[in-house]
């Protein structure tokens, strides 16, 4: 359960406190709602209290949603949790019909207009609105937040796609994902690909496997077009047959497994653009910024004790 964030009678931010002990600040009429989201409290009348314990602001950063956690790393408690949600895809989908709008000129019979598009130099470190309307909305939501709550440092999961790796992994030469942690990338992009479910049944909760579409007894390859997920029971029952024999009292789910293998890996591309840019911005806030991959913190969460299943 997340806790309530509180201000003190000057907007200085005090330990977040339970949902139960805000609803009493409010019943009491000691405090009232300062911001709705996040939602926040700020209390009537000054109260000295001792130093607030400094958090950790966590983040996640994806192409569709990004992963927002204040931790306190003396108790280890996740003091607050939400999902931000990006608007990137509606903000293409408008660009695209601006531009479709503006080609319709060349076809009218209206004044000619010299072209703009040659005179324009595009800044260092650029990036389409789209990929730049994710960076905003994560750093809107990081200086709400340290406005909010003691936050004294950020981490950030440095996520990386090695996308040529992921098309063609027979073309790497020298073998540098070598090691424990080998595979994990893609493993991760299966999962978020895939549904974190078996592709031939549907199932969720039990383990999964990296499954071959075109088995490679019949010439298929490690791309990642050609994988997807199977549960150990549709897996051995797949076999090497032909994915078209296997399902062929399926055809919806054939039509979709197909469709999806060949999806484009722009969730991929998207974070690949963006996680510098993040990055940089972030370091600009003058807060302490840790790093870390996306593999190290799948490996760890698999090799923690109380990790009980796959996926």
């Amino acid at each position: 359960m997340s806790k309530v964030l509180i201000l003190d009678a000057i907007r200085q931010p005090l330990d977040p406190v339970h949902p139960g002990r805000a609803r009493l600040l409010l019943k009491e009429g000691k405090a009232v709602v300062y911001r709705r989201f996040p939602f926040t409290l700020i209390l009537k009348r000054q109260e000295y209290a001792d130093a607030p314990s400094a958090l950790r602001l966590k983040l996640d950063p994806g192409a569709k949603t990004t992963g927002l956690a204040l931790v306190n790393d003396a108790t280890g408690e996740v003091v607050w949790a939400a999902e931000l949600s990006h608007r990137g895809t509606s903000i293409k989908k408008r660009l695209d019909g601006r531009r479709g709008v503006r080609r319709k000129r060349r076809s009218r019979f209206t004044r000619y207009r010299q072209p703009r598009f040659n005179n324009r130099h595009k800044r260092k470190g650029w990036l389409p609105p789209s990929l730049g309307s994710r960076v905003a909305n994560v750093l809107t939501w990081v200086r709400r937040l340290m406005r909010c709550c003691p936050i004294g440092a950020i981490s950030m999961e440095l996520v990386k796609f090695d996308m040529q790796v992921m098309r063609h992994p027979e073309i790497t030469g020298v073998q540098y994902q070598q090691g424990e942690r080998m595979g994990y990338e893609v493993r991760e992009y299966l999962l978020e690909k895939w549904g974190r479910r078996c592709a031939y049944c549907g199932a969720k909760d039990g383990p999964l496997e990296i499954e071959h579409i075109l088995c490679r007894a019949r010439g298929g390859t490690h791309r990642v077009s050609n994988l997807t997920l199977a549960c150990e029971p549709c897996n051995v029952k797949k076999g090497t047959q032909l994915i078209q024999d296997f399902l062929d009292k399926k055809p919806d789910v054939l039509a979709l497994i197909l469709a999806q293998a060949k999806a484009p890996l722009k969730d991929a591309a998207v974070v690949n653009a963006t996680r510098w840019h993040l990055f940089e911005r972030l370091k600009a806030t003058g807060l302490p910024l840790e790093i870390g991959s996306g593999a190290l913190t799948k490996y760890n969460r698999c090799d923690a004790p109380y990790r009980k299943r796959i996926g």
